[in-house]
């Protein structure tokens, strides 16, 4: 089955980057195609206005516009062209560019969910403290605000296997779809489904006495085990159906405590792991991007984080 991703692009290295990343991942995703997505500057209103009102001006808004086009034209090019010389098929690629219209991460997360695409690649930018501070992140207003498509952030050069943090929650699951839909047909990528084993005090956040913290912290224990071992062989059974082999699957649990996020990028560090996968939902309901996949995204180093709503 055919999966579709928009990959935004500018002249940044970060853009680079992404694009590297999908030509890596063309082997491990069957039947990928690609879309060169590129947002052009926004034309100066005032300019737009004086247009209506002389030939003049309106001469000038079409060369800016003409030039813009040519510019992004060329960009896409490049870009298509260094993805056909390291062997993706021209059939694979389309190209497609626009003026800027509501901002840029709002227009190009609005052109993912009109053209259906299965997920937005995007390069992460770092910024020094001031910039986050005084400055937005088109990366960071795309991963706030994408609510339907999946966005996959991508830091370096990562190459590896991959690891899905889960929790039992119907997030988890939409993220095992993702994966498992996005791997369909795939023989040969491994993934590690990773269970991090939190703190009661996850759930509540009063300070909690000695004896009925430990009462509390064991039953929470006990019914997060439960749900994680229903959990799991549903979700084999959903890459198995994807064409997935078992040998292929594996588990690992480990405890995190409240630093849930802390633990996955342990886990990460120590391994061969060049994508991450995280739900934006957890089991407590509580916004990923406000806590877990916020540390995630913070500590990414040369590796690929997707974030699945």
């Amino acid at each position: 089955m055919q999966k579709k991703v928009l990959i935004a692009l500018d002249h940044s290295d970060p853009s680079r980057r992404a694009l590297q990343y999908v030509i890596d991942m063309a082997d491990a995703v069957p039947e990928l195609h690609f879309v060169l997505y590129h947002v052009q500057p926004m034309i100066s209103l005032f300019l737009q206005d004086e247009a209506k009102k002389s030939a003049a001006a309106r001469k000038r808004l079409d060369g800016v516009f003409e030039k813009n086009n040519q510019a992004a034209r060329r960009l896409l090019l490049d870009f298509s062209s260094e993805m056909t010389t390291r062997g993706i098929a021209a059939d694979r690629i389309e190209t497609r560019t626009q003026m800027r219209q509501h901002g840029y991460a709002k227009d190009i997360i609005e052109a993912a969910q009109h053209g259906r695409y299965d997920a937005i690649v995007v390069g992460r930018r770092r910024q020094s403290g001031l910039e986050k501070l005084y400055s937005g992140s088109v990366t960071a207003d795309i991963l706030e605000q994408a609510q339907v498509v999946p966005v996959w952030l991508v830091d370096g050069r990562p190459t590896g296997d991959i690891l899905l943090a889960v929790d039992g929650s119907t997030a988890s699951m939409r993220a095992v779809d993702h994966v498992g839909f996005m791997l369909s047909g795939n023989a040969k990528t491994r993934i590690i489904l990773l269970h991090v084993v939190g703190s009661a005090r996850n759930f509540c956040e009063v300070d909690l006495d000695a004896s009925t913290g430990d009462e509390l912290e064991a039953m929470v224990q006990r019914a997060d085990q439960a749900c994680i071992d229903r959990f799991y062989p549903q979700a084999v059974k959903k890459f198995e159906s994807a064409g997935l082999q078992r040998g292929q699957i594996e588990t690992m649990s480990v405890k995190g405590g409240r630093q849930v996020g802390k633990a996955i990028m342990e886990v990460a560090a120590k391994g061969t792991f060049g994508t991450i996968v995280v739900g934006r939902r957890g089991m407590d309901k509580s916004f990923f991007m406000g806590s877990v996949s916020r540390y995630v995204t913070n500590k990414l180093t040369d590796a690929a984080l997707w974030l699945v709503p």
